[in-house]
C-alpha cells in the first residue's frame, strides 16, 4: 500500500542514528516528504546534513526495524502519527521542536481534546499524591485530558485521577511505546493503553535512558494548555517541564506547601518566578478559559455523602466530624479535600469547614 510506503519512509528517517529532529526537519524543508529525501543523492543530502549522516540515510533502506514498526502500528489500538497527518496534534506544531513521528497506543482521539499537564516529584509525600489525584480527577471531570509522564509519585497519581473521569489521561513515555518504565507502573501503563493513550517519539524497544526523559517533557507540556506542578524539590525534573511550558507560551501553575518542606521548595520557586498559585481546581480552569464549561458532576461515594450530612450547614472542625462520623482523621481529611475540590464545601480560617449551597453562596 502507498500509505505503508509513506509511513515506512517516515520511520526509516526517524531511525537514522545521529540525524535528530532538527536535521530531519531541515531535510523535509529541502526535499519535501521522506520518500523524496530517501530518493535524493548522497551529494544532495550532504548539502543539508553531514556526509556521514547522508551515508547512513541511504544505507539499510530495508531495515528489519522498519518492518517491525509497521507491523506494530498496524495492530489494533496502535498507530504511528507523522507531521504530515491531518490529525497531528495542533499544539505540538506550535513548539520549537515538534516530534516528526509519534507512536500511539490507545485512544488516539484524546490528542484532539483540551489537556492539562500535571507533574511533580517522584518521591512525593502522601499529601502530594492525594492532591495530584484529587485535582486531576476534578480537571478530568471538567473535560480536560490529564497529561503526565508515568513516573512514580505525582505522575502516577495524576494519571489515576484522570482515568477516573471522562477527560481520561495521556502518558508520554521516555522509552519506546512498547516498554513501560518504571516496572512498578506497568499495570497502570497497561490500563492507560486500554482507557487512555500512551505516546512516545522514541523507536520501539528504546530502553530507559536518562537523557530521554527531559526530552519527552517538551511533549508533555506541548500537548497541554497549561502545566500544574503539584509538589517538587528544587532539583526536581518537573521544573524542567514547567520551564518548557513557559517557553512554549503555556500557563504554569504551582500548589504551595509548607515553608519547612523540601518537597514544596520547587513550587515556591516557580511562584516567585511568576507561576500562578493554585488552591483549587477552579483557579486553573479560570486561567485557561474553561470556567464556563460545565463540569460533569462528580459522583459522591456513600461515605463522603454521609460526611457531608454530618457537616450540616454550620462551620465545623475535623475533630467534631470524626466524632460525628466515627471515621479516622486521615479518612475525614481525604474526603474533605475531595468535597472541597468538587465545590461542595469551603475551608475557613481556624481549620473549619463550611457546606456550600448549590448556588455557590455560603
Amino acid at each position: 500500500m502507498q500509505h505503508d510506503a509513506e509511513l515506512a519512509a517516515w520511520i526509516r528517517l526517524s531511525l537514522v542514528p545521529g540525524l535528530g529532529g532538527q536535521g530531519l526537519r531541515s531535510l523535509l524543508a529541502a526535499f519535501g516528504l521522506p520518500q523524496q529525501v530517501l530518493a535524493a543523492s548522497r551529494a544532495a543530502l550532504a548539502r543539508i546534513v553531514s556526509a556521514e549522516i547522508a551515508g547512513r540515510i541511504l544505507s539499510e533502506l530495508d531495515s528489519p526495524a522498519v518492518d517491525a514498526s509497521l507491523e506494530w502500528a498496524a495492530a489494533d489500538g496502535h498507530a504511528a502519527l507523522t507531521l504530515a497527518d491531518a490529525d497531528y496534534p495542533r499544539p505540538l506544531l506550535e513548539i520549537p521542536d515538534p516530534p516528526a513521528l509519534l507512536y500511539l497506543h490507545g485512544r488516539r482521539e484524546l490528542l484532539a481534546r483540551p489537556a492539562l499537564a500535571v507533574v511533580g516529584s517522584r518521591n512525593a509525600t502522601p499529601q502530594g499524591v492525594s492532591n495530584a489525584e484529587q485535582f486531576a480527577r476534578s480537571f478530568s471531570a471538567a473535560g480536560l485530558t490529564i497529561v503526565s509522564g508515568l513516573a512514580l509519585g505525582i505522575d502516577a497519581a495524576a494519571h489515576r485521577g484522570g482515568l477516573d473521569r471522562m477527560g481520561s489521561t495521556i502518558a508520554v513515555l521516555g522509552t519506546g511505546a512498547d516498554i513501560f518504565y518504571p516496572q512498578r507502573n506497568r499495570m497502570l501503563g497497561e490500563r492507560i493503553a486500554r482507557e487512555g493513550l500512551i505516546v512516545s517519539e522514541f523507536p520501539l524497544g528504546t530502553p530507559p535512558h536518562g537523557g530521554n526523559f527531559p526530552r519527552r517533557n517538551r511533549i508533555i507540556s506541548g500537548l497541554a494548555r497549561g502545566c500544574l506542578v503539584v509538589e517538587a524539590a528544587l532539583a526536581s525534573g518537573s521544573l524542567i517541564t514547567a520551564r518548557l511550558a513557559a517557553e512554549q507560551g503555556r500557563e504554569v501553575f504551582a500548589i504551595p506547601g509548607s515553608i519547612h518542606s523540601p518537597h514544596a521548595k520547587g513550587c515556591h520557586a516557580l511562584i516567585k518566578q511568576g507561576a500562578k498559585l493554585v488552591e483549587s481546581a477552579q483557579d486553573v480552569l479560570q486561567e485557561i478559559g474553561m470556567e464556563g464549561i460545565e463540569a460533569a458532576p462528580a459522583a459522591i461515594d456513600p461515605a463522603s455523602a454521609g460526611l457531608l450530612a454530618d457537616l450540616g450547614y454550620d462551620p465545623c472542625d475535623i475533630d467534631t466530624l470524626c466524632a460525628r462520623s466515627g471515621l479516622t482523621a486521615d479518612a475525614v481529611s481525604a474526603m474533605l479535600l475531595q468535597l472541597e475540590l468538587d465545590g461542595k464545601i469551603a475551608s475557613l480560617p481556624g481549620g473549619l469547614y463550611l457546606r456550600i449551597s448549590p448556588g455557590g453562596s455560603h
